[in-house]
């Protein structure tokens, strides 16, 4: 099926936007200092922005937290490196979440190594039942795991690990994600009978909310909602920022703008849950010139809120999710939505500009997901793409050797590069093999963007750019 427009106007966004600002009328008041907040920080004080889906009745924190990225007991997130689950700071970041009026946790069997939804489980199960919801997903990506007996192995398994008997809101997992995401959306779910299975689950109330998180081929997209008659999407989880906005096509062209993807929900009336913000961290890690452009029309607010505003001033998102892994994010991400200040039209416009200008630096749509991960030959992709985006948005990617600045520009990528991605780690290990590139939702060619970065590093190192 052909990608549609679906262009939403300025006097359209401004009623979306009113609309938004109303959905903040039902609050609670939030928990006080518990003891867990930095030094440095400033304590969140506000009442929580609520919306209600309307499938289900239920009515959800509008930041939603992601167990992707949960503490390890090194500090960094349990998704690098082997180090474990710091399942003290979980607990404490899930009851600070909760004191402060978040009730909606997102995790997978996928996530972690395999280990969130038991963390999650562990952190939640010592709370009522009914003060939170929890969200996970059949991750079943593996060929492995499409008969019918594994997934549903896998979904029941997800209760056991979770300590629960029902879950709230459960989705098929990066659909569209592969090469011919029809084929293998039937292989996953159709001719194992596995989504007629889940069907029958939600009527018999184990599951409350049944949904899929959209990876990439339009055409399955596009079918899952002409049937919306038959399936009843109670959600449909999506990747929105206002860079995807617009330009998700541009700077994939097997990606589909996130105005078009949201734009089919609110037709239709489905809520949606919105993932990567912040795309992966690069939407808070943006160039000098963008820094400063947001710093100078919000001095106080961090360059992260801006995303999350966008993320949440639309009044058909349920919730927005966030990858927190350290204290400070959940709280710089609970002032923003406690309350939600919606954007203006001006300040959509703003955004929108801001983007245009970020399109000018040629990054590599690298969100730092992980599922190219583990390489068989130990290199860490996503470390090594992310180094490469950050010196192009610092401008220490010299295209030659004549650039003004060329001998900092230089180091700075070289130093940064080793301190960034131990060598045994580095591009120059790639061999090519590809069994990275088919798990990538951004479908990024990472063969040929590691020997391209390889080549350019040894190009510098030899100082004959």
């Amino acid at each position: 099926m052909e990608e549609k427009k679906n262009n939403i106007s300025r006097r359209d966004f401004l009623k979306a936007m009113s609309a938004a600002g109303l959905a903040t009328a039902g609050l609670v008041a939030c928990g006080g200092n518990n003891g867990n907040t930095p030094a440095g920080t400033q304590e969140p004080t506000g009442e929580m922005t609520y919306r209600t889906n309307p499938t289900s009745g239920d009515r959800v924190s509008l930041l939603g937290f992601g167990m992707m990225r949960l503490p390890s007991v090194g500090g960094r997130s349990a998704r690098e490196g082997n180090e474990e689950i710091d399942q003290e700071m979980v607990n404490q970041m899930v009851d600070y979440a909760i004191a402060h009026g978040v009730n909606y946790f997102d995790t997978s069997p996928a996530y972690c190594r395999g280990l969130s939804e038991r963390a999650t489980g562990i952190a939640l199960s010592r709370h009522p039942r009914d003060s939170y919801f929890v969200a996970t997903k059949l991750s079943n990506f593996a060929p492995s795991t499409w008969p019918r007996q594994a997934s549903i192995d896998m979904y029941h398994n997800s209760m056991k690990e979770l300590q629960v008997d029902y879950i709230d809101y459960l989705l098929l997992h990066g659909i569209g994600m592969g090469d011919d995401g029809m084929k293998e959306f039937n292989a996953r779910y159709m001719d194992n009978d596995v989504l007629e299975y889940l069907l029958e689950e939600r009527r018999a109330g184990r599951i409350r909310n049944l949904g899929f998180s959209y990876h990439g081929d339009i055409r399955v997209f596009d079918y899952l909602l002409s049937r919306h008659d038959y399936y009843k999407w109670d959600f449909v989880q999506i990747q929105l920022n206002y860079l995807d906005w617009k330009y998700a096509k541009q700077i994939n062209p097997r990606n589909t703008d996130a105005e078009y993807l949201y734009g089919e929900l609110q037709k239709r009336h489905i809520p949606a849950v919105i993932m990567e913000p912040l795309l992966g961290g690069r939407l808070s890690n943006v160039p000098d010139n963008i820094v400063a452009r947001l710093k100078q029309r919000e001095p106080e607010r961090s360059v992260a809120s801006w995303a999350f505003r966008f993320a949440g001033s639309f009044p058909d998102v349920l919730t927005v999710l966030s990858g927190m892994t350290r204290m400070e994010h959940l709280q710089d991400n609970l002032r923003t939505y406690s309350p939600l200040k919606p954007l203006s039209e001006e300040e959509f416009n703003f955004l929108q500009d801001t983007a245009t200008m970020m399109m000018q630096f040629d990054t590599i749509p690298c969100n730092d997901c992980k599922y190219c991960m583990p390489c068989p030959y130990g290199i860490d992709i996503p470390a090594v793409l992310l180094h490469y985006n950050k010196c192009l948005n610092e401008g220490n990617i010299p295209a030659s050797s004549q650039d003004p600045g060329y001998r900092n520009a230089r180091r700075a990528f070289l130093v940064g590069y080793d301190r960034s991605v131990p060598r045994l780690r580095q591009a120059s290990h790639c061999i090519g093999c590809n069994q990275c590139s088919p798990h990538c939702p951004q479908r990024i060619n990472i063969p040929a963007e590691m020997q391209r970065i390889d080549h350019y590093v040894e190009r510098l190192k030899q100082n004959n750019l």
